[in-house]
């Protein structure tokens, strides 16, 4: 994700935070989400989400990735409490509309589980949930690993546009990148295997544009990109140096097996066919290096995807019978702010990346 555009000049990363003092904050962590929590009270849930995942799925295999992106930004700001999810009210604009997530997809396919999942248990299961639901449910279609979920979340009351301006950059190095997950609990197995999810992602040229045309001043491209593919990318990307084209094609971050769920991404990076700049930073670190080889086996990948997406979907969770959450009764309204509902027009065009991070903004390096 990055971060600023020519619209932001600079951004503070937030100050080093534990785990246990986003639960005082947000809520409870880990406490009362459970495998199974609404089995007595909404047993029906989980299939009632799948099936609408299924349906999106069998004509737009794009929405894994988008599910994903959003899965992320939802987590990385307030937590992984559906915050991502409100609409702006007047003076009191909301992370759904912040630079990062313009180009945020499958809020109507979340919509649509909700309201399956309200017409058997009003009232019962949040939209923090189906979302962490319905990812997993897109990750297993897509070929990746079918995983228990905790349950149990609330959803937040509050979403303030600004606070997503916190997300990652692609353009940090490793060792930021990991400042900036440890800051939510999150070690460096998991930004790595996180990043994994780049598997089914797609980046638009304007992220990674400045790797193939006059890198650093060069002239050329990032000398760290395998010369064919950086060949072959330039015959696609319009060179912003040269042309006024507005065109801005996506491009699989996965070349050899881009709408599947595997470990191909792992190996394209040990093949020096990273197209982001941080995932030419992750294979290029030792430690992290070590890390992408291990995870070319999907035996070593799955189970370290599994366990570091379940952390990330509990960091500040607002869980119990705490005031700061609720159950929503639509996914973009607060239960005392909510309006008639109508369901969205899917968001066109393909998602920009995976939903796990660096996907936000234009690179700063494109000339105006």
């Amino acid at each position: 994700m990055q971060l600023f555009g020519r619209a932001y000049v600079s951004i503070s990363l937030l100050l080093p935070i534990t785990v246990f003092l986003l639960s005082a904050l947000s809520g409870e962590v880990h406490a009362s989400t459970v495998v199974g929590f609404y089995s007595k009270t909404c047993p029906a849930a989980e299939k009632l989400i799948e099936a609408e995942v299924q349906k999106r799925f069998a004509i737009d295999k794009t929405i894994t990735p988008a599910l994903l992106r959003m899965l992320f930004h939802d987590a990385f700001v307030r937590g992984m409490d559906a915050s991502i999810m409100l609409d702006s009210k007047p003076n009191h604009p909301a992370e759904k509309d912040a630079l990062p997530n313009l180009t945020l997809r499958g809020f109507d396919v979340i919509d649509a589980a909700k309201e399956a999942v309200e017409s058997a248990c009003p009232g019962v299961v949040s939209c923090a949930d189906i979302l962490v639901m319905a990812t997993r449910d897109a990750v297993a279609l897509a070929g990746g690993p079918r995983y228990d979920v905790p349950t149990g979340r609330l959803d937040g009351k509050i979403s303030i546009k600004d606070e997503a301006l916190a997300l990652p950059s692609p353009s940090f190095p490793v060792e930021q990148s990991r400042e900036s997950f440890i800051e939510k609990g999150l070690a460096e197995e998991d930004m790595v295997a996180l990043l994994g999810a780049h598997t089914v992602g797609v980046a638009l040229c304007g992220f990674f544009n400045d790797r193939l045309f006059n890198y650093h001043g060069t002239g050329g491209a990032d000398p760290s990109m395998n010369p064919i593919l950086a060949a072959n990318l330039s015959n696609v990307c319009p060179n912003p140096f040269f042309t006024e084209s507005n065109a801005d094609p996506p491009i699989n971050l996965d070349q050899a097996t881009p709408s599947i769920f595997d470990s191909a991404y792992f190996h394209q990076l040990v093949a020096g066919n990273g197209i982001l700049q941080i995932d030419q930073e992750i294979i290029a670190d030792p430690s992290t290096g070590k890390l992408v080889h291990s995870f070319t086996s999907p035996d070593v990948f799955f189970p370290a995807f599994v366990k570091s997406i379940n952390k990330m979907t509990n960091i500040g969770v607002i869980t119990g019978s705490s005031p700061l959450g609720e159950v929503r009764r639509r996914c973009n309204a607060s239960n005392g702010h909510a309006r008639p509902h109508v369901v969205p027009k899917p968001r066109t065009g393909r998602t920009p990346s995976t939903g796990t991070m660096h996907d936000n903004q234009r690179n700063a390096s494109k000339p105006p």
